[in-house]
């Protein structure tokens, strides 16, 4: 695990403890995403507060859920994937759509396909999509708003899966009905 503490609201430094506190009390556990981030407060609250952010973007859960886990999806984050999918299973969505996202497969909803094509395009291509991808997307349905939370959900992907990447970080047994594997590693297994 690269060395990373899993901090609890006992181990976690000062800036981070109440927070840490207040999710293990809230959730009966503290994910080991959060557990990792209270090494650095800052970050932790960052992340929060992009997180708290993208719930206002205009975009409604579904969307946001289909943004995080595409993200996540293309950068490999098993973590993620398997707590989105969770978090979306808590909240009543759609999970033949996030079943779809997670296996990087055509969503049966135009509109939906395009968010995950365009958010799949943005991570790809490290933000420089193309005048056609933009304007796909908006003859959507969607608007330049949305091309704009798109990225603030991609951002906001980054911070936690690199950090996942880097802390390789355990998937807590809350989200381990969703577990989920890379296609990477899927296929090494294999070979």
């Amino acid at each position: 695990m690269a060395n990373f503490t899993l901090h609890t609201p006992s181990t976690a430094p000062e800036g981070a403890r109440d927070f840490i506190a207040g999710v293990e009390k809230k959730m009966g556990f503290v994910p080991s995403l959060y557990a990792v981030f209270a090494e650095n407060p800052t970050v932790l609250n960052a992340y929060t507060q992009l997180s708290d952010q993208l719930a206002k973007s205009g975009l409604t859960p579904l969307e946001q859920q289909i943004v995080t886990i595409t993200a996540s999806v293309e950068n490999e984050c098993h973590f993620c994937v398997a707590a989105h999918t969770t978090i979306s299973e808590g909240q009543g969505l759609d999970l033949t759509v996030i079943d779809a996202v997670r296996e990087d497969r055509p969503i049966a909803d135009p509109k939906l396909e395009a968010l995950r094509i365009f958010t799949k395009k943005v991570v790809i291509d490290r933000g420089f999509v193309s005048d056609t991808d933009v304007d796909a997307f908006l003859a959507s349905g969607y608007d330049r708003s949305a091309v704009l939370a798109v990225i603030l959900g991609v951002s906001l992907k980054v911070i936690s899966n690199y950090t996942n990447h880097v802390a390789e970080t355990p998937v807590n047994e809350a989200f381990q009905k969703h577990a989920w594997t890379p296609k990477s590693k899927r296929e090494t297994v294999a070979a």
